[in-house]
């Protein structure tokens, strides 16, 4: 696959917030795609055969299916009692989701499966759009078929439809991440209104729900859901122009956004009607300020953005992404309980520390519900289930906890008079 240098990378200096450098709090990197590195070998699929869905009945050009209720889904959730102590919600995500050949899908796929756990893909439309249509893509204020991404081979597109339907049976939610990953110049989607979000989206969807007309394939399965019913939430390239997709987010009953940079480790409130679940500030070893939870963002302050820094410091990188979402983790889950949101790219930068350290850190978390701990590793849709059916006193009443506070008198008393309201 070609490689496409990245335009417009986001920068957001220490001013962004006291004691935080963010480096990049978008995605990136000098070349090649952030979300679809470019790897030769094996289509990334499972050796594991995904459950079959005989009574799927398709839609539209059969690119999609209806196949019932989605399995592997939590019992239905239900409102805190008097004095019970929140659970710790911990979310992974994952942002282009495209399976290129490197294993980094299905590696994470299985790692879930092993730990009962759910995680978010979000989706670029274009991963499953070949090349030879990119004209069918006519992104707001850039030239038709233009991308700050790369378009995926036929073997990278089949691996990816692979492994989304995989993701989808296996208990995981399909998110977006868009299309064209634009982040610089008057293409920027900082730029975009309502309208051309709306767009955007609708090109997103068709891209996911015409891969069948599109690629002129008859041989691979149908994808094993509605997205139209599906798709509730997203996360922006590079982070940038949430305040002008909500109104159109809103309009499509979506239910949450992950957009939003330099979140803390606080309990989430809605905008405009909508979730808004940030990236967070987490603790960075070693340093005087604070990382946001996504990789790019410690690759920008170790390696100064590249992707290929001297392999020397690795070892110690590593250590230092690993233990920062680790620190996050227990800093809410020792206090606050505010749930934790990470997010992630399928990509080998500065050699694959990145995936090791992420993975670390999710066995580090899994042990913890393993050993009895009522922390449930959830997507984004399952985390706003749960808070959609809790009481408003109760979530005004987590709220105010700060980041690293824990409640006064111990959660027995703190929540006792609010959920009993």
């Amino acid at each position: 696959m070609r490689t496409i240098t990245r335009r417009g990378m986001l920068g957001a200096g220490a001013g962004a917030t006291a004691g935080l450098a963010l480096g990049l709090t978008g995605c990136g990197a000098s070349s090649g795609s952030d979300d679809a590195p470019h790897a030769a070998g094996s289509t990334g699929g499972s050796s594991k055969n995904p459950p079959k869905t005989p009574n799927a009945r398709p839609l539209g050009d059969g690119s999609t299916s209806r196949t019932g209720k989605q399995p592997h889904q939590p019992a239905a959730p239900e409102p805190l009692e008097a004095g019970q102590t929140p659970p710790q919600f911990v979310i992974f995500s994952w942002d282009g989701a495209g399976e290129v050949g490197n294993g980094l899908f299905p590696r994470f796929l299985d790692l879930a499966k092993e730990h009962g756990a759910s995680m978010t893909f979000f989706l670029s439309g274009l991963y499953l759009l070949p090349e030879s249509k990119k004209r069918l893509y006519n992104p707001p204020n850039n030239p038709r078929g233009a991308s700050d991404i790369g378009y995926l081979t036929d073997e990278h597109i089949k691996a990816t439809l692979t492994n989304v339907r995989r993701a989808w049976l296996e208990g995981h939610e399909i998110g977006t991440h868009f299309n064209g990953h634009f982040c610089s110049g008057h293409g920027t989607v900082g730029n975009w209104t309502p309208k051309q979000w709306r767009s955007e989206i609708d090109q997103a969807k068709a891209f996911v729900k015409e891969w069948r007309t599109n690629t002129g394939w008859t041989d691979l399965p149908s994808l094993p859901f509605d997205y139209d019913k599906e798709l509730v939430g997203a996360r922006t390239p590079c982070l940038l122009g949430q305040n002008n997709l909500l109104p159109t987010a809103r309009e499509l009953g979506w239910r949450y956004d992950a957009s939003s940079p330099g979140g803390r480790q606080v309990w989430p409130e809605k905008k405009l009607g909508i979730w808004d679940l940030p990236l967070q500030q987490i603790p960075f070893p070693g340093r005087s300020f604070e990382v946001l939870s996504m990789d790019y963002n410690m690759l920008a302050n170790q390696s100064v953005n590249s992707t290929k820094a001297p392999a020397y410091n690795y070892p110690g990188w590593r250590k230092q992404s690993a233990q920062s979402y680790i620190q996050g983790f227990e800093r809410a889950y020792t206090t606050n309980r505010a749930p934790f949101f990470v997010g992630n790219h399928f990509e080998h930068w500065n050699g694959g520390i990145y995936m090791d350290s992420v993975e670390e850190a999710f066995k580090h978390i899994a042990r913890e519900k393993e050993k009895g701990a009522d922390v449930r590793l959830v997507s984004f849709r399952q985390f706003v289930d749960w808070m959609d059916v809790q009481k408003p006193e109760v979530l005004a009443k987590l709220r105010t906890l700060d980041v690293g506070q824990r409640p006064t008198g111990g959660w027995k008393t703190f929540l006792k008079q609010g959920a009993a309201a």
